[in-house]
C-alpha cells in the first residue's frame, strides 16, 4: 500500500476519533477545532505530496518531509506551552477555592461554637456527613 493512502486513512481515522470525543463530550471544543484542523490539513496533503514538496520549496526547506517534521514540531510545542498554561492556571483556581473553602468552614465552626447547644445545627465535615 502506497504511503499516500496510509497517510489520509490515518487522517480520517484521526478525524473520526475526534468527532467521537467530542459526540462523547471527552474532548473540549477548543482542543478539538485544533485537532480537526491537523486531521483536515493531513488528508489532501497525504493525498498529494506534490503539494507539500512545492510548498516547502517556496518558503526555502528542502523537502517536504522536512517541512512536515518541523511542523510537527512547532505544533507540540505550541500544544506542551498551552497545556502547560492551562494547568498552571487550574492550580491557581484550585488554591483560590481550597482557601475559600477553609475560611467557610472556620466561620461555620465558630457559629456553631458560638450558638447555644439547643439549636445548634449539624456542622459538615470533609467526609461530607454531620458531626
Amino acid at each position: 500500500m502506497h504511503l499516500t493512502v496510509v497517510t489520509s486513512l490515518t487522517a480520517l481515522a484521526l478525524l473520526g476519533c475526534i468527532l467521537e470525543l467530542l459526540r462523547r463530550h471527552q474532548l473540549k471544543e477548543k482542543y478539538a477545532a485544533l485537532w480537526l484542523a491537523v486531521g483536515s490539513a493531513v488528508v489532501p496533503l497525504g493525498l498529494f505530496p506534490q503539494m507539500l514538496d512545492s510548498v516547502a520549496g517556496r518558503i526555502g526547506i528542502a523537502s517536504g518531509v522536512s517541512l512536515v517534521l518541523f511542523a510537527g514540531i512547532v505544533l507540540l510545542l505550541v500544544v506542551c506551552i498551552h497545556l502547560s498554561w492551562e494547568s498552571s492556571r487550574l492550580e491557581e483556581e484550585t488554591r483560590t477555592l481550597a482557601e475559600e473553602i477553609a475560611l467557610i468552614r472556620a466561620a461555620m465552626e465558630e457559629q456553631a461554637q458560638s450558638a447555644p447547644d439547643a439549636g445548634r445545627q449539624p456542622v459538615v465535615t470533609t467526609s461530607g456527613g454531620p458531626r
